[in-house]
């Protein structure tokens, strides 16, 4: 595991330590739920900008083959 030192404002800290406060949690684990948040986030668009790369041009190929499947 690796430590990160993060400097923040010192009105940010206090909100921040209170939603954890709030939430029944550290700010080390309130962090942690974020960045998994974010990182899921990032991944699902790097998924979805790969497959629309690889569907590009192919619009009217889909158009057609949803034709044939809708009846």
């Amino acid at each position: 595991m690796s430590a990160l030192t993060l400097r923040l404002p010192d009105d940010k800290h206090q909100r921040l330590r209170l939603l954890a406060r709030s939430r029944g949690t550290t700010i080390n684990r309130l962090m942690d739920e974020m960045t998994s948040l974010m990182l899921a986030e990032f991944d699902a668009e790097t998924r979805f900008r790969v497959r629309a790369q690889a569907g590009a041009g192919q619009a009217e190929r889909g158009l057609a083959l949803l034709g044939k499947a809708l009846g």
